[in-house]
C-alpha cells in the first residue's frame, strides 16, 4: 500500500537537526490510524522497545518510572501481567506472545541479574522483529543486532570482561567464541572495519554521533526506491527518534553518561578478577 499524502506531508529532517518537528508519541497518534492493519506491525515493532523497558522496570519495581512512549500504558501492562502464564492469554494485540514465557521464567527464576534478563528479553524481541514479513524492517533489526553485539563486545574486551551477545546468529556466536580482534567476522560483515573504527573512537559523544549517522545512511539506502511505502514511514520514524534523543542531550550530559559507563565496566572487571 502506498501513502502518498501521508509521506508528502512529513517535513524534511536531517541528522544535523537540533530539534525534531514533533515527538514520536504525537507521530504515532497522528499516523497510526492512517495505516493498514498489516502496515501497523512494523510500527509496533519500533515502539515495542519502550514496552520492553517498562516490562523490565515493572517486574523489578512496580513503582519505577513508566515510559509513555510504548504501545501499552501502565494499566494495560498490569492487566496483561495478571494473566501472563495462565491458559487464558490477554487479548490485547499490543501484548506480544513472547512476554508470557518471559514473565513466567522471571517469576520462577527472578534475581538481581538485570543484564541476564535484559539480554533474554532483547533476544525474543529481535527474533520476532527479524521474522516479520517486511524485508526492510527485518534487515534493519538484524543490522542493529549485529552492530550492538560487535560494539558491546569491543567495549567489554577493552576492560577484560567476559564477552556475551544477544541472539544465536552467526555474528553472535562469533562474538562469544572468537578471541581475535575482528571476532572472526572478516568476510562475514562487510561493514566490520567501519564498525571497529567507530568503536575505537575515544570521544563518546562523537562515537554515538557516528553510530547514528551509520544508521541514518543504512535507512536511506534501504528505502531509496520505496518512496511512498510503509518502509519509508518506518525509516522516517527511526530518524525522528534519533533527532529527538539528541535534542535531549548535550555534550556535558553525554560525557557524564560515558564516564558512568566506563567506571561501571572497570569496577565489574576488578570484581571479576578478585573472584
Amino acid at each position: 500500500m502506498n501513502y502518498y499524502c501521508l509521506i508528502a506531508g512529513l517535513p524534511d529532517i536531517s541528522p544535523d537537526d537540533n530539534h525534531p518537528p514533533f515527538g514520536i508519541v504525537p507521530f504515532r497518534e497522528e499516523v497510526y490510524p492512517q495505516l493498514s492493519h498489516n502496515d501497523r506491525l512494523p510500527i509496533d515493532l519500533f515502539y515495542r522497545k519502550f514496552d520492553n523497558l517498562n516490562l523490565l522496570r515493572y517486574l523489578k519495581n512496580k513503582d519505577a518510572p513508566f515510559d509513555s512512549r510504548g504501545m501499552l500504558d501502565k494499566e494495560e501492562l498490569e492487566a496483561c501481567l495478571r494473566l501472563a502464564g495462565e491458559s487464558d492469554r490477554p487479548d490485547n494485540p499490543y501484548f506480544p506472545p513472547y512476554y508470557h514465557d518471559f514473565v513466567e521464567a522471571y517469576r520462577q527464576q527472578g534475581s538481581d541479574e538485570t543484564a541476564h534478563w535484559e539480554n533474554r528479553l532483547a533476544e525474543s524481541y529481535y527474533r520476532q522483529a527479524m521474522n516479520c514479513n517486511n524485508g526492510v524492517v527485518s534487515r534493519w533489526f538484524a543490522f542493529n543486532l549485529n552492530l550492538n553485539n560487535v560494539l558491546s563486545a569491543h567495549a567489554t574486551r577493552k576492560y577484560g570482561m567476559e564477552t556475551d551477545a544477544v541472539g544465536d546468529n552467526e555474528v553472535a556466536q562469533a562474538v562469544r567464541t572468537s578471541a581475535q580482534r575482528d571476532m572472526g567476522l572478516t568476510g562475514v560483515l562487510d561493514e566490520l572495519d567501519d564498525w571497529l573504527r567507530i568503536a575505537d573512537e575515544s570521544d563518546c559523544f562523537e562515537r554515538e554521533k557516528k553510530i547514528d549517522l551509520l544508521k541514518w545512511k543504512w535507512l536511506d539506502e534501504a528505502t531509496f526506491f520505496k518512496y511512498f511505502s510503509i518502509e519509508s514511514i518506518f525509516a522516517w520514524l527511526v530518524k525522528l527518534d534519533i533527532i529527538e534523543r539528541w535534542s535531549m542531550l548535550d555534550a556535558a550530559e553525554g560525557g557524564k553518561i560515558f564516564r558512568e559507563l566506563t567506571e561501571k565496566l572497570k569496577n565489574d572487571a576488578v570484581n571479576k578478577n578478585v573472584k
